[in-house]
């Protein structure tokens, strides 16, 4: 190796000598910001063993070196009754119990990251720069203060559920994206760790209580114990894949309101903790079914649209319920009963776009590049 003194630095290639720093691991003997100073005022660089012929004919393969992706998927999810449990002052204490289950469609979170002088971040959601990304934003400023360098985020959700409509999609859009900022920023926490960040950010952003929990490990849930992932308590409901989730999507339903209404909040635990504690001890599909409806009916959160619905199906022998929170029907019904169940949701929507069946997700929220 050797050193070079330079009377000026050519703008094609300021990024590649920038870059070139990290890449030959001089990090290690000299502070990134201190290196950048010598480049411009003492035009000092560092030369690798390399012609300058070839540094300065690829910049972009050193640029490209440089910036770590990570990708991850959290599987959706349906909750069909619960019991707010946000005592506690500790965010990884609080959490909710319940029942529900994860669903193969769900969240597929890229991240990329590239260190740089000065922290920058930018949030997509389905191609589009996303408007009030509050749980996502939380979640990526939290590991941002936890790396050890400072970096520009590109942050990318592929959401396939609607979102604020009961399907967990603020809940999924932060476990996937910690997953994968824990993987590109190299930070080497545990997967649960990682869920225990977008579980906080969940709780403080007040989008929800367990739906990062259930999403981390997939299947038919009993939140048993409320909490985050490594805290919280998780029993299965007897299911297999021969059962897939059918919904029938009218709109969404404010979950913050919800959890901060007074009189719903009373509704809703007076409800939910004894229909819980009933289905710990028969833990099957009906029972799930049969007490999330319960569930929705003596909260009143009902819109007339899906009571319609709920009679109808009824009336044909299909136990259907609503997603919380959600204006949405769902159900659990065996993949050669489904059809027959979307055409009595068909009935009720102009278009097929509200209608969506998926088959449950067992293995839960994780690295998938």
């Amino acid at each position: 190796m050797h050193y070079q003194k330079r009377t000026r630095i050519p703008s094609a290639c300021k990024q590649a000598w920038q870059t070139s720093i990290v890449y030959h691991g001089l990090t290690r003997l000299m502070p990134f910001e201190h290196f950048i100073q010598n480049i411009y005022f003492h035009c000092f660089v560092y030369i690798p063993n390399l012609p300058d012929t070839e540094i300065d004919q690829k910049p972009t393969d050193l640029v490209r070196a440089l910036i770590k992706k990570a990708d991850a998927f959290s599987p959706a999810h349906i909750t069909g009754f619960f019991q707010i449990c946000d005592q506690p002052k500790d965010p990884l204490q609080r959490g909710s119990r319940g029942a529900g289950v994860s669903l193969t469609s769900g969240v597929t979170t890229e991240v990329q990251a590239k260190q740089s002088i000065r922290k920058s971040l930018q949030i997509r959601i389905n191609g589009k720069i996303a408007e009030s990304p509050d749980v996502s934003q939380t979640v990526a400023d939290a590991f941002l203060r936890l790396a050890k360098a400072s970096y520009n985020i590109s942050i990318e959700h592929n959401v396939e559920v609607p979102m604020g409509c009961g399907f967990g999609a603020s809940g999924a859009c932060a476990l996937s994206l910690a997953l994968a900022l824990n993987q590109a920023l190299g930070l080497e926490f545990t997967s649960i760790e990682a869920a225990q960040i977008a579980h906080i950010a969940e709780i403080k952003c007040k989008t929800g209580l367990g739906t990062v929990i259930a999403e981390t490990f997939g299947g038919a849930e009993i939140r048993a114990k409320p909490g985050a992932p490594g805290v919280g308590e998780i029993k299965s409901i007897k299911v297999d894949d021969r059962y897939v989730a059918a919904s029938l999507c009218f709109g969404p339903l404010s979950t913050r309101k919800a959890l901060t209404d007074p009189k719903l909040r009373k509704l809703i635990n007076n409800s939910g903790g004894k229909l819980t504690d009933e289905l710990i001890g028969q833990p099957t599909v009906p029972n799930f079914l049969k007490f999330s409806r319960s569930f929705a009916e003596s909260t009143e959160l009902m819109s007339e649209r899906v009571r319609k619905v709920l009679s109808e199906t009824d009336s044909h022998g299909f136990n259907c319920s609503m997603a919380m929170f959600g204006d949405t029907v769902f159900s659990l019904v065996k993949q050669d009963e489904a059809e027959e169940l979307l055409k009595i949701f068909r009935k009720h929507v102009q278009s097929d776009k509200a209608i969506a069946t998926a088959e449950i997700d067992f293995k839960g929220a994780r690295i998938i590049q």
